[in-house]
Order: structure tokens, then sequence, then C-alpha cells
């Protein structure tokens, strides 16, 4: 009988163990998961063909970015160093969080020139060192410099920089994605959300340089597409003056103001001055008080340094813990493009760039960004599906596509240039 009980007490005690063990093994399990969602995707953790052998696959990144100290009216605007190449920074590193369980290292590489340079020999080099993927912070003509021989050589182009229309319609390439946002997409979310408040008359005041006339023709678009009536133009001519020290009283307390004299009953000014001459100085200077928006004032965008929902918080926190400052659009548009790559590789477990390619351009790929919902490609033209930030300088105040603008295929395709109206032939 004793003997008896010491077996059930000795069973008991192996029960026991092997419980533990279990919730050990269990706990491992649940934890290895939680480091997969830390990157905000669910990639596969099956072991790459190269680990299995203890080889190491480098897949290397370029960054390839047009770079020179730029001004702003207000010094708190100045773009910071990093801009771009601190989100890519992040993006690589969540990529190898996940990339040494499969024999897989990510590496970047940026490269900057001046900006309107020939960037073909900056992009050569890259391409010479091993880098196949390729992310572009350069102007639209730059870019297309590059994008017929990026084809030739098999390397993917992600533009993360460039807003304008044309490398999506008549430029359009099928070896460059775009995470970056267009125009018309930034120009469409802010009109639903005027059009959603029935601020629905305008005045567009808009600067002299080619990137100021885009926007402005975004924002005409706009109004046309939602039902907003742009009541009155008017065209702010830089005279090359600096623009800090010549401002002043003159520019602010007295030019300003008369500038916005005589306008038709409106119920929002709108503000086109990608060229930062003279939009920051127009909210709370107009002749009369109404409310600002576009470049200046309710501003839409990517991204914004305060958002916090849909996780935002954590890639917030992650990226001010390797930057030391907030996340700019920028930084989110190279963060994803960063890893769309990563998570193409890790699903594929290749780092060749054709299988990738084919991978991304799948129906059924996707991207989690912490905007609420997983993104996609629009099959005609590769741009990024996205919705779009508005805010002030501290706040979010919206996110569009607004309720009641519906799609039938999805509500993101409110926002910019859609299918049916796209001029794309992916070539």
């Amino acid at each position: 009988m004793r003997f008896a009980s010491k077996m059930v007490y000795s069973l008991e005690q192996g029960g026991h163990a092997v419980l533990c063990t279990l919730r050990r093994f269990a706990f491992f399990v649940v934890a290895v998961s939680s480091l997969s969602n830390a990157v905000a995707q669910e990639p596969s953790l099956a072991p790459a063909n190269g680990a299995e052998a203890g080889q190491i696959t480098e897949i290397k990144v370029g960054y390839l970015r047009a770079y020179a100290p730029q001004l702003a009216l207000s010094v708190l605007d100045v773009p910071p160093r990093d801009e771009g190449v601190a989100g890519a920074e992040v993006a690589i590193g969540d990529n190898n969080t996940t990339g040494r369980f499969l024999g897989q290292k990510f590496t970047l590489h940026v490269t900057e020139v001046k900006p309107d340079a020939d960037v073909v020999p900056a992009f050569d080099d890259l391409v010479q060192r091993g880098a196949f993927y390729i992310l572009a912070d350069l102007s639209a003509t730059q870019l297309l410099s590059i994008a017929d021989l990026a084809r030739d050589k098999g390397v993917l182009i992600l533009n993360v920089g460039a807003t304008d229309d044309r490398l999506r319609e008549e430029e359009c390439r099928a070896n460059v994605f775009h995470t970056a946002p267009t125009r018309t997409m930034l120009a469409d979310g802010l009109a639903q959300y005027l059009i959603w408040k029935q601020w629905r008359r305008w005045v567009l005041v808009y600067g002299s340089h080619e990137p100021d006339k885009l926007f402005a023709d975004a924002l005409r678009r706009a109004a046309t597409r939602f039902g907003g009536e742009i009541v009155a133009e008017k065209q702010f001519t830089d005279t090359g003056t600096a623009r800090r020290t010549d401002s002043g009283v003159v520019q602010i307390q007295r030019q300003i103001p008369v500038f916005t004299q005589g306008f038709p009953e409106h119920d929002v000014l709108l503000v086109a001055d990608e060229s930062e001459v003279f939009g920051t100085y127009v909210p709370y200077r107009t002749w009369v008080p109404r409310p600002v928006a576009g470049t200046a004032g309710l501003i839409p965008s990517a991204w914004h340094p305060a958002s916090e929902q849909w996780g935002g918080t954590q890639i917030q926190n992650r990226f001010a813990k390797a930057s030391g400052r907030r996340m700019l659009s920028k930084d989110m548009a190279a963060w994803t493009a960063g890893r769309i790559i990563g998570e193409a590789a890790t699903r594929t477990q290749s780092a060749d760039p054709e299988t990738l390619a084919e991978f991304i351009r799948d129906g059924d790929f996707s991207v989690a960004a912490f905007k609420g919902q997983k993104l996609t490609f629009r099959k005609w033209n590769w741009q990024l599906r996205q919705p779009i930030f508005l805010g002030d300088g501290r706040s979010v105040v919206s996110t569009s596509p607004q309720e009641g603008f519906l799609h039938q295929i999805t509500d993101l395709d409110t926002l910019g240039i859609d299918q049916p109206e796209t001029r794309c032939a992916l070539k």
C-alpha cells in the first residue's frame, strides 16, 4: 500500500514535470509569434534551406536619395537630416528580427546625390554592390532616368518620395512600386473631409513653382470630383527674397492680409505651396477669419507624427528609440517599402528580385502599416492604397476615406486616380 502511494506520487510528479515542459514550450511558441507581430506582419517561420545548412543569404537594399539642406518658413519644419533613411533603417531591423530565423540578413546601403543631379552613376554603383532593391527618394525626372535601366538589370524600385501622378500614369513602369501617395490622393483625402463638414466653397491660393501648380491642379480635380466649388483663385509669386530674414513685419503683418483681401464668400482657404514660400504665414492672418487647409493649416499626409491609433504607438515608440525623433510621412513610406521587401523575402524564402516581384504583384499580397487595414497595390499602376491622415502641427484631426465615400472594390480607391480613368500602360 505504501509502495502504491509512492507510485502515485511519482506519477503525479512526472505528470507535473511534463505539464511544466508543455507550458514552457507553449510560452516559447507564443513568444515567437509575438516577435513576428512586433513588425506588424505574420511571416512564416519555417526554416529556409540556407538556414538548415547554416548559411546566411544577404539581401541588400539600396536607398538612393536626392538631398540638399532645405530651408522652411519655420525652423520647426526644416526636414531632419535622416528623413526617410531613418524609416528604412527601422524596417531593416524589423526584417532582421524575423530573418535571423530563416537564414536571411538584410542590409541597407545609402547613397546621396544632389537634387537634379544625374543619378545613373550612383544607381549603377548600388547595383554593382549587389543592391537589387532600391528605395528611391528622388524627383520624378531622376527616378525616370533609372527606371528602364533598373528593369533591364532586374532591379526593383520602390518610390518613397515622389508624389507626382505622372509616375503612376503616363510615365508608369512595371518595375516601379509606389509607397508614397500621389498628390491626387492627398487632395482627395482633404476634399472628402471638407465635403463631409459641408464646407463646400473654397478659395485657392497657390505658389508660382511647378510643384505648387501640380498640387493646385490636384485640388481643382478634387473639387470637381466631390462637389466642392472653387469660387476664386490667386497666385502668390515668389520674388526670391530670403524666406526668414526678409519676411518680418512686411510679409506677415501686411502682405498676407492684403493678399487675401477681396475674395468672395467662402468656407475654407486652400493653400498649395509645396515650395515653402508663403503658406506657413497664411493661417490666422487672412483678411477674414476662415480655416486654412492644404500645405498649411489642415494638412493631408501619408502619416502623422502624433498618430497612435491602430497600433501606431508601437511603431512611433520603436522609431523614436532608434532615431531620437518622431516619425514623418517619408519615414513611413520608406519603412513600408522596406517591410514589403522583407515580407516578400520571408514568404517566398528567396532573395531573387524576380521571385519577390511576382509575389508582390500577386492579388493576395498585402502589408500592414499601422493604418487600420492591410494595404494592397493597385494592379494598374502599382500604387499602394492607403488612408490619408489629416492633421495640424499637434494632432490627427481625421483620416480619409471619409464615411459615406464608397467604392465597389475598396473605399481606398476613392483616393487618387481610379482604374477607369487611368492613363497607365505598364511597360
